[in-house]
């Protein structure tokens, strides 16, 4: 998938494709692949235009482009060994042609004092 000078490979099935309703993905609203091992994710190039969101535990890592704001990916919180992509950053597969679920990301939030 190329991001303007980015690229990076993914081996992933489309289907289930969910959204979810956490806070984040709520306002970014991405379509996400199903999970994928962190083995099957390949930063071919533009390592160095990522740049790392974390909020709540930190547990979850979000990568943006620092340059569009796009959301290629992410490790999951609820299992990091697990990650997910944008399915509208994959080139050839256009996602408002694949049905989606909703997961339950709000009740996994978790607001922690100061």
């Amino acid at each position: 998938m190329p991001l303007w000078g980015r690229q990076f490979e993914v081996r992933t099935a489309m289907l289930p494709a969910s959204r979810c309703n956490c806070s984040l993905c709520r306002r970014k609203g991405a379509l996400m692949s199903p999970t994928f091992a962190a083995s099957d994710l390949k930063i071919v190039s533009g390592e160095d235009a990522l740049t790392l969101y974390q909020f709540n535990t930190r547990t979850a890592k979000h990568f943006f482009c620092k340059h569009c704001g796009i959301y290629p990916f992410h490790q999951t919180r609820k299992d990091p060994l697990l990650w997910r992509a944008n399915i509208g950053c994959l080139e050839g597969v256009d996602p408002y042609t694949l049905e989606a679920s909703v997961a339950d990301g709000a009740s996994l939030s978790v607001v922690e004092d100061a």
